[in-house]
């Protein structure tokens, strides 16, 4: 072996060595944060999103929105035809998507609110969720208030949903789709703490074309 040969095979070994030891050490995960986290799934097209369903009570106190891999044509049309779809994934760790990973689930899809007299329509799918999205930890809500404050996610140049900021007993979760981009005021004040979603879509008027999501008060009253 020739010396600049056995010299490029030490300086390529030395840096792998390096990242190695740079490369910070991943915490163990958190047993406390194992068990069925449900969740919505919300369509555009043929592209799927789920987002957790948010209760005050740790763990599933945190806002969290991934995009779906996903190419079940049954699962796209369902999602995209119907008013509500819940999932409830077998047990699994959430710190896996808290720390923004790709992870493959097995759910039970449910046509309706799988508590609230939702029907299970596909039971052991697989379902990747592919890219996280959005996160907000609701360790310390705001005060219910009749101030409403939306969080933006931008999908592509013309697509972003809008996430409403849990606030404490009484509040909602909602998730809005704008269609257009046209810059618009997404912090209002309502007559309310938790509106009715018609005043909320008109306070969003100058927003352009708008595909209402998800909405949802009852898990969020006092």
């Amino acid at each position: 072996m020739s010396k600049v040969l056995l010299f490029t095979y030490c300086i390529l070994f030395s840096c792998i060595l390096s990242a190695d030891e740079d490369a910070a050490p991943v915490e163990p995960l958190d047993p406390q944060y194992m068990g069925t986290h449900a969740m919505v799934l919300v369509s555009h097209a043929s592209t799927l999103y789920a987002s957790l369903m948010t209760q005050y009570k740790a763990p599933h106190n945190v806002q969290l929105i991934y995009k779906v891999d996903s190419k079940y044509v049954p699962l796209i049309h369902m999602v995209a035809d119907a008013d509500l779809v819940t999932i409830k994934p077998k047990p699994f760790n959430l710190q896996h998507l808290l720390r923004a990973e790709k992870l493959t689930l097995k759910v039970d899809v449910y046509l309706g609110h799988y508590l609230r007299g939702g029907i299970a329509i596909m039971e052991d799918i697989d379902l990747i969720l592919d890219k996280q999205l959005y996160l907000r930890m609701l360790e310390t809500p705001a005060p219910s208030s009749i101030r409403q404050n939306y969080d933006t996610v931008t999908l592509t140049n013309n697509l972003r949903i809008l996430v409403h900021q849990i606030q404490s007993a009484p509040s909602y979760d909602q998730l809005i789709l704008l269609l257009d981009n046209v810059s618009c005021m997404t912090n209002f004040t309502m007559t309310n703490a938790v509106p009715n979603p018609n005043e909320i879509y008109l306070k969003l008027a100058y927003c352009g074309s708008i595909k209402p999501l998800y909405y949802e008060s009852q898990d969020f009253q006092k």
